[in-house]
C-alpha cells in the first residue's frame, strides 16, 4: 500500500464497536410548534421532523405575535399584587403552548424572565421588559408561583416533568436583556436561585445564560453562589461563531472553571448558531447584501451554517456537555427553519439529518476523524444489521470523501446528500471492500446521511 493510500481516508467508522449511547439532550432548540396563526399555518409536523429533545422557551413571545406567553411580565403583569394569590397570574396561553410542544414530542426547558427587547436603544427611548425588578425577593416569589403551577398543580395547574429552569438571559447584554449593572444581576441571580432551590430541590435550576463564554463573569457568579452557600444545578452560556472546533472544546473549559470554583454541576449551551458577522442582520444594508447574508452559501441559513451545525453536534457527542439548545427560534425568518414562502432552509435539513440519526439508533459507534474538515457520528441497531453514518464536510476543498468502514461487510447502502444546491439528494455513493466513497457535487461544505443494511 502506498503512502497516498494510507492517508487517503478522511475518517474511519467501526460498526462493531459501540462506545456508548447518544446524548440526545445535546440536540435541542429554542423553537416549538407555533401558537399564533396556528389555524392557518401549523408548524408541528416540521417541528417533529427535527426531533428535538428539549425546547427552550426563550423569545417565544416575540414570534408568537399577540400572545401573552412565557415571559414573567405576561404571566404576572402587575407586580404590586400578591404573588401568593393565583388570581393574579395569567397562565392560559402559556399552558397551551407548553402542552402543544410536549404533545409534539419535546420536553420543556423553561427560561424564567424576559425575551430580548430591542426597543429603547437610544437614550431618548424607553425600555419596558428588560428592566431589573424593583424587588428581587418578590420577583422570586412570582417565579416560584410559575414553577409551582407547572410542576405541582398549583392554581389549577399541571404536574409536568419540567426538569430545567434557567434564570434570566444574557444579562451582560445591556440594555436589551438587563438594563443595569452586571453586579446587580449577580445579586438578583443568587437571591432567585436560593429561593427556588429552597422550594424545589428536586429540579435543576441554574443559568446565567451568559451571552458568550466570559470566564470572569462566570467565576464571579460562582463566587457569589459560594458566598451565599447555594449551588446552581447547571451553568449555561451562548455561542455565535463559525469555528466548530472552538465550540466543541468549550464544555471542557467550562467544566474546569466550575471545578476550580468548588462546584460540580451540569453545563448547557442554551443558544448557539453559526454566525460570520452581525452585519446584515442588525444593520441597514442593500437588499442584495442582506439576502446574501441570510441565504448565500456562507450566510446564516446557507450550507456553511447547516454543515457547521452537524459538525458541532457530531463533535459534542465526544464531550461531557449535558445539554445544548440550538437558536433556531421561530418557524420562519432569519433565525427560523422556513423562508418567507414556507420553504425549508439548509438549517432545517441539517437538524432533520441529526434528528433522524438519534431517532433511529441509541447505540453510538466508534468513529475517528483523520482530517480537520470532516466530522462524523454513527449508530447501529442492537443486532448489528442496520446502521447509519452522518458525515459533515465543513468548508473543505475536497470533491469526494473516502472513509474506511468496519463491521458492515457486504451491506447495502443508500446515501442522501446536502449542499447549497441539493436538499437530501440521493447520490451515487459506493461501498466496496470496506471503503465508502461519497461524491460531492462541488468543493465546499456538504453533508451525507448514509444508511447501511445487511442480511
Amino acid at each position: 500500500m502506498t503512502a497516498f493510500e494510507i492517508n487517503q481516508y478522511c475518517a474511519e467508522a467501526d460498526f462493531n464497536r459501540i462506545t456508548g449511547i447518544f446524548n440526545k439532550a445535546q440536540h435541542s432548540s429554542n423553537v416549538s410548534p407555533n401558537l399564533s396563526n396556528r389555524g392557518i399555518s401549523d408548524f408541528t409536523l416540521d417541528f417533529q421532523r427535527m426531533n428535538f429533545t428539549y425546547a427552550r422557551t426563550h423569545d417565544w413571545a416575540l414570534w408568537n405575535t399577540g400572545q401573552r406567553i412565557i415571559d414573567t411580565h405576561f404571566i404576572f403583569p402587575l407586580m404590586h399584587l400578591d404573588p401568593a394569590d393565583p388570581r393574579n397570574y395569567y397562565f392560559d396561553a402559556t399552558d397551551e403552548i407548553l402542552k402543544i410542544t410536549q404533545d409534539a414530542g419535546s420536553r420543556i426547558f423553561y427560561r424564567l424572565g424576559t425575551s430580548i427587547e430591542h426597543s429603547g436603544l437610544r437614550p431618548d427611548q424607553k425600555h419596558f421588559n428588560s428592566l431589573p425588578p424593583e424587588d428581587y425577593e418578590k420577583y422570586a416569589e412570582v417565579l416560584a408561583g410559575i414553577i409551582r403551577h407547572y410542576t405541582q398543580g398549583w392554581a389549577n395547574g399541571f404536574h409536568y416533568d419540567i426538569k430545567y429552569w434557567e434564570i434570566w438571559n444574557e444579562a451582560e447584554n445591556n440594555p436589551t436583556c438587563w438594563r443595569g449593572p452586571y453586579e446587580e444581576f449577580i445579586k438578583f441571580f443568587v437571591i432567585v436561585l436560593k429561593r427556588l432551590k429552597a422550594e424545589f430541590p428536586e429540579l435543576k435550576i441554574g443559568g446565567p445564560a451568559a451571552a458568550y463564554f466570559h470566564e470572569e463573569r462566570i467565576r464571579n457568579i460562582l463566587k457569589a453562589c459560594k458566598a451565599a452557600d447555594i449551588s446552581p444545578d447547571f451553568i449555561s452560556w451562548h455561542s455565535y461563531q463559525q469555528n466548530p472546533q472552538e465550540l466543541i472544546a468549550a464544555p471542557e473549559k467550562m467544566k474546569k472553571i466550575i471545578h476550580e470554583e468548588g462546584f460540580d454541576c451540569e453545563t448547557a449551551v442554551t443558544e448557539w448558531h453559526y454566525l460570520v458577522s452581525w452585519d446584515g442582520l442588525q444593520s441597514n444594508m442593500s437588499v442584495e447584501s442582506r439576502k446574501y447574508a441570510i441565504e448565500g452559501p456562507t450566510g446564516l441559513c446557507g450550507i456553511d451554517s447547516a454543515v457547521y451545525n452537524l459538525a458541532v453536534l457530531c463533535g459534542w457527542q465526544e464531550t461531557d456537555l449535558d445539554l445544548a439548545c440550538y437558536y433556531g427560534a421561530s418557524p420562519r425568518g432569519d433565525w427560523g427553519f422556513l423562508d418567507q414562502y414556507g420553504g425549508y432552509n439548509k438549517n432545517f435539513h441539517s437538524m432533520c439529518m441529526f434528528g433522524k440519526l438519534l431517532g433511529c439508533f441509541e447505540n453510538r459507534i466508534a468513529v475517528k476523524r483523520l482530517d480537520a474538515d470532516t466530522y462524523l457520528q454513527g449508530g447501529v441497531s442492537p443486532d448489528g444489521r442496520k446502521g447509519m453514518l452522518l458525515v459533515a464536510d465543513y468548508r473543505s476543498k475536497k470533491t469526494y470523501l473516502e472513509l474506511k468502514i468496519s463491521g458492515m461487510e457486504n451491506a447495502r447502502i443508500k446515501a442522501e446528500y446536502l449542499d447549497q444546491s441539493h436538499d437530501l439528494f440521493l447520490c451515487d455513493a459506493t461501498y466496496e471492500n470496506g471503503i465508502l466513497r461519497l461524491p460531492k457535487k462541488t468543493a465546499g461544505s456538504g453533508a451525507f446521511l448514509v444508511y447501511f443494511e445487511r442480511d
